[in-house]
């Protein structure tokens, strides 16, 4: 009773525990869900869909793994371009009705080799058997969950894509090209004008006598907003300490590695006695000294002059066996190496004529095969009778990708080629010329050459700092940051003797810093910092230690970045005034005379082109020239690189032909050629996105 007497007493203080512990816990729960204007769940909405962050990290991570060697961010924007051509496209296919059916489906599959030549879903005829198939897909969304999911992707992405060529095939169909259209364009080309012209180049004007105002830029730019839009940025200036070997650190490895060479003397504590130890140049055991000693194990492989590292290779090749070569450098590693020997052949250079058929693999050929044994064999008489002839029939008959190197493979190892191409390249002598039938067809081929190689044994250590190296960098880095957070970042870099990197200007997605390479950390943090501050970063090769200079708000260009666009516009109308009230006269002659420019012929110009030779591309000058009469002067023209007065001399119409089939074939193939892409562009253009994928990268 007492106890409950003194809960009754202090019923306040409990209830206010437990209302600030559900107060965190909904506040927690609002914050996990993005509540009170915390970040987004969603990596960005595309015309009102939106594209879940969980799923959108999953594809991110499925491109990383697939597509070796691409940054984070690469996959980030590659993914984040596939959803928007998706969720677009879709939208497009819902307002048409497009849809795949099953039946369309199997019969996509059925088409596809590894499901059309795999025996497990042929029937007794050697046909592919949609019931087996069905009964193969069963068995798996019955017995793995895992591979269900599999194949269901699978299914969408084949669903997708033959969606989307069923849509493009469909805008296709709807490009036409009249014969007018046709005969524009063949006069277009085929028009010709010759003038006499005088131009004077804006670069005569300094441009210090017309640079525009900070409000004239702005003004500008006010004028056509869509054109001259930026994206919010951040700039930064850095000062990078790199953590590399001192000359004690460098001096401390040359010498281990130098004293390798030769034997040492050391002592035995088992039997009280010196003993001698082989160095490098006399061990019979090279392979175990090479592992003790190097940071690089030993490699048995022989290996080619040309894959030798460039300024040793000579000196490496014809090394004598037994004996060693160096010390030298190479890259960071100081570098000893004895030769074990050489062997002939190593690597084999060959060309091929690949004859391939339906059925064989990766094949996209419709002979069968005994017409590509037939084909195959009349080639090899061919070339065989007339090797010179090898290069040519290569270009004009084989199925592979080489044929654009005239059939050439370059030079390749054992364990590269099919085990049948290999052989032959291999067992064969320089010059040889037969047919070898592999997996992808029958091959004609030819050996071109052969490289011996050399196998060496080398101890390589690298030259790296040492701790106390290390350490007194961390030190200098630490004790910059705090002296630029109390003085100027320049005075103190100054100071400490230290060299401020140029500017850097960042986007809310870079991952890319120039000097100091991929440091998304440091542009995270430049997003979420005040502008002024400073903060050291410890990255791969050091210390960066970077000061927010400016933040950039979404908007209008910066001032600076418009002085190298909007600026060259305003600085040329500007120069063009100036230049006009100088051209004055009403003859060529006269012009150039009150300039100083010559009369200069430009002979035979086109409407197609617009070239004009040592001027450039001046569309205006010519389409005026195209609108005079022979012997008319043009009044004064605006063009791109200066102000120009021209007279038409002589034109010449196209010849005139029957038909212009030809031009309206070449202008709905261009057409066609192009649909996919200006598609996308349009329906880009036109959406409405909105990109939250720098809240979680």
């Amino acid at each position: 009773m007492a106890v409950l007497s003194k809960i009754r007493q202090r019923s306040f203080l409990v209830i206010a525990i437990v209302g600030i512990a559900l107060f965190a816990f909904i506040i927690g729960a609002l914050i996990e869900n993005g509540g009170f204007g915390q970040t987004s769940r969603n990596a960005g909405t595309i015309n009102g869909v939106d594209i879940p962050f969980e799923d959108f990290r999953a594809k991110v991570d499925v491109a990383q793994k697939s597509q070796q060697g691409i940054s984070m961010m690469q996959a980030t924007n590659g993914v984040w371009d596939q959803e928007i051509k998706r969720v677009l496209l879709e939208n497009q296919y819902e307002k048409l009705g497009l849809r795949i059916s099953d039946d369309q489906l199997i019969n996509i599959i059925k088409e596809d080799p590894q499901f059309a030549q795999n025996p497990q879903f042929l029937n007794t005829a050697g046909k592919f058997d949609k019931a087996k198939f069905n009964e193969f897909i069963g068995s798996i969304k019955n017995s793995s969950p895992e591979r269900w999911q599999q194949w269901l992707d699978y299914e969408k992405q084949l669903a997708q894509a033959t969606t989307e060529q069923m849509y493009t095939t469909m805008i296709k169909s709807g490009f036409y090209t009249t014969q007018a259209e046709a005969k524009f364009n063949y006069e277009l080309e085929n028009n010709k004008v010759t003038f006499d012209v005088v131009s004077v180049p804006y670069s005569t004007i300094e441009d210090k006598k017309v640079e525009p105002t900070d409000s004239e830029l702005i003004a500008f730019m006010e004028k056509n907003k869509s054109k001259y839009k930026a994206d919010e940025s951040r700039e930064i200036e850095f000062v990078l300490i790199e953590d590399k070997a001192s000359l004690a650190d460098e001096k401390v490895i040359k010498d281990k590695v130098n004293a390798l060479l030769n034997p040492t003397t050391k002592y035995d504590a088992a039997t009280g006695k010196n003993y001698e130890e082989a160095g490098f140049r006399s061990t019979s055991n090279v392979i175990d000294f090479v592992n003790a000693n190097s940071d690089i194990k030993y490699d048995s492989t022989y290996v080619s002059k040309k894959d030798l590292p460039t300024e040793n290779a000579e000196a490496l090749y014809n090394l004598a066996q037994g004996t060693v070569f160096g010390p030298y450098m190479q890259g960071d590693y100081y570098c000893l190496t004895r030769s074990l020997g050489r062997k002939s052949g190593v690597n084999a250079k060959a060309s091929h004529i690949l004859i391939s058929y339906k059925g064989a693999a990766r094949a996209q050929a419709t002979r069968t095969k005994e017409e590509a044994k037939v084909k195959a064999n009349e080639i090899l008489a061919q070339v065989t009778a007339n090797p010179s002839s090898f290069m040519m029939a290569a270009f004009t008959s084989s199925d592979d990708s080489s044929k654009q190197q005239g059939g050439d493979l370059g030079y390749f190892s054992k364990g590269q080629m099919t085990p049948k191409f290999e052989d032959f390249a291999f067992n064969n002598p320089v010059g040889k010329i037969g047919l070898v039938e592999t997996e992808f067809g029958y091959h004609i081929i030819t050996v071109t050459d052969k490289q011996d190689g050399v196998r060496l044994a080398t101890i390589a250590q690298k030259i790296s700092p040492s701790e106390v190296t290390s350490d007194a960098n961390f030190t200098k880095a630490s004790q910059f940051e705090i002296t630029a957070n109390e003085k100027a970042f320049e005075v103190a870099a100054k100071e400490m003797k230290l060299t401020v990197a140029p500017k850097a200007k960042l986007l809310a997605l870079d991952e890319n810093i120039n000097g100091i390479g991929n440091q998304r950390e440091i542009v995270r943090w430049a997003f979420t910092a005040k502008e002024g501050v400073v903060k050291r970063f410890n990255i791969s090769t050091g210390h960066v230690v970077t000061r927010l200079k400016k933040i950039n708000e979404a908007g209008l260009l910066t001032i600076e970045d418009a002085k190298n666009t909007v600026g060259t516009i305003l600085r040329n109308q500007k120069k063009a005034e100036l230049i006009k009230a100088k051209m004055t006269g009403a003859t060529l002659e006269a012009v150039s005379k009150t300039t100083g420019s010559p009369v200069k012929e430009a002979k035979d110009v086109v409407a197609a082109n617009s070239n004009i030779e040592t001027i450039g591309a001046e569309p205006k000058v010519v389409g005026t020239a195209f609108s005079l009469k022979t012997g008319a002067v043009s009044t004064i023209i605006e063009g791109n690189s200066g102000m120009f007065k021209i007279k038409v001399k002589s034109s010449v119409a196209a010849p005139v032909v029957t038909s212009y089939t030809d031009n309206a074939t070449k202008l709905n193939a261009q057409a066609k050629g192009s649909v996919a892409g200006r598609i996308y562009s349009s329906l880009k253009k036109n959406a409405d996105i909105e990109d939250n994928r720098a809240e979680f990268n």
